[in-house]
């Protein structure tokens, strides 16, 4: 188990004991997925938050025609959830699937809420990480109606600067909301 990834996670907004550490390292539940299984399925409950500790995930939906939309990519040390799911514990709608083998490290939403009893540093640093996942979603959201393709693309090199050579075109493409064909056409003239 990769611990001292999520330790440095966490350290970046919050400073634990070593017996902190420790009760915390013990709720986590290791998975290792399979290149395209599904650590999520649309429908179904999210009842853990998960940390990539190697791999990749990625978070998306189907439309009505079955076309994929792409939401986030989760690399190493990210988190990555079903936020609505998660929360409301109503079945989702999005599918988190593995890109590669992939490593990561399970809280379940009953741990989570304890740590907030027993360790409650814990509800500012889970705090601070939906404020920040609400704050990209919300820049995503402004910048698909403002931005050229060129320019979203430019942000989710920023953003995914890991990604940009790993990841298939088609995924990119999904992510900045233009096709396949699009893309490769935009990337001969970048």
């Amino acid at each position: 188990m990769q611990t001292d990834l999520v330790l440095r996670n966490i350290a970046k907004h919050i400073q634990l004991t070593p017996d902190e550490q420790a009760y915390f390292l013990a709720l986590l539940k290791p998975k290792t997925l399979k290149r395209k299984e599904f650590l999520l399925e649309e429908g179904e409950v999210c009842r853990y938050s998960s940390f990539v500790t190697k791999g990749c995930l990625r978070s998306y939906t189907l439309n009505k025609n079955g076309d994929e939309h792409v939401l986030a990519f989760a690399p190493p040390d990210w988190w990555m959830a079903d936020m609505y799911s998660f929360i409301s514990q109503k079945p989702g709608t999005l599918f988190i699937e593995a890109m590669e083998p992939t490593e990561v490290l399970m809280l379940s939403k009953a741990d989570q809420q304890q740590l907030y009893s027993d360790i409650p540093k814990f509800e500012r640093f889970f705090r601070i990480i939906v404020e920040n996942a609400f704050v990209s979603s919300q820049q995503r959201l402004l910048d698909n109606l403002s931005l050229t393709a060129q320019e979203r693309f430019r942000n989710f090199c920023q953003k995914y600067p890991s990604l940009v050579t790993t990841l298939p075109r088609k995924q990119i493409a999904s992510y900045i909301g233009v096709t396949p064909e699009f893309f490769s056409k935009m990337m001969k003239t970048v």
